[in-house]
């Protein structure tokens, strides 16, 4: 089944509900992706993030673009979807954080040469259209050293099980929107790597986002929440994802140009 990326539009107004299915991307994920990040600038890279501006791709209703703006980065964030923007906007109003939100594509970035010191992309790879021209985007707009953040799904048996069927497709365990994603869209860690290589920028690390949890509790866990026993956020915590060595599944990483 096809991508629908109006689905953003459909769901606008559930970016920030942690019992909804894009809320579980803050509460499941944020947690282990942004304190990587937050690790490699500040700790490995041992740069303040005071001042240092920054672009969220893709960045929804703003659950990263706010994670960066309370470090002190000048985060400007980029999305299709109108109401998703707006939902960002009033959050970060309500949180008072200042953010500059805009509508745009990954494909064509409002935003001249050598604009940003970080640039983000999470949760957006495995669904645009052209992957190596959103990347080459991304290099364009980054200053020489600055660093690109990205989360994406390998394209494996694991993920296929994992995210489509039994998130997506099965009645008895699924929770996520039927066309969310779609397996042919995940990503290799080699076709990343060959991508972003041709795109001048020089990959450093991939780790993987992995769950606690074994296969067969993880699929129980499914089950329960289906059946109305555990919330979806409860769901999650018992899941209990965290950075890994395994890239069978979601993983995330850091580039420099």
């Amino acid at each position: 089944m096809p991508i629908d990326n109006e689905l953003y539009d459909h769901l606008s107004a559930t970016w920030w509900d942690e019992e909804e299915a894009l809320g579980i991307l803050r509460t499941w994920f944020n947690p282990v992706r942004f304190s990587y990040f937050q690790r490699i600038l500040t700790g490995v890279s041992q740069l303040d993030p005071h001042g240092l501006t920054l672009l969220d791709v893709g960045c929804g209703g703003g659950l990263l673009s706010e994670e960066f703006a309370r470090l002190g980065c000048q985060v400007a964030g980029l999305d299709p979807s109108e109401a998703s923007l707006a939902i960002a906007r009033e959050h970060a109003r309500q949180e008072g954080l200042k953010i500059a939100y805009q509508a745009g594509v990954g494909e064509q970035l409002p935003f001249a040469d050598a604009s940003f010191d970080i640039v983000i992309c999470c949760d957006v790879l495995e669904h645009v259209n052209d992957l190596e021209r959103v990347l080459k985007e991304i290099a364009r707009v980054l200053k020489p050293g600055g660093y690109f953040f990205y989360d994406t799904i390998n394209r494996t048996f694991f993920a296929w099980f994992a995210d489509i069927q039994v998130a997506q497709v099965w009645k008895i365990t699924r929770f996520m929107p039927p066309n969310l994603h779609d397996w042919r869209k995940f990503i290799k860690p080699r076709e990343l790597l060959h991508c972003l290589q041709n795109c001048q920028l020089s990959n450093r690390e991939m780790r993987g986002i992995s769950p606690r949890a074994n296969p067969l509790r993880s699929f129980v866990l499914f089950l329960q929440h289906k059946q109305g026993k555990i919330t979806l956020s409860t769901m999650g915590k018992r899941i209990d994802f965290h950075e890994s060595k395994d890239l069978v599944g979601s993983y995330m990483g850091y580039a420099i140009k």
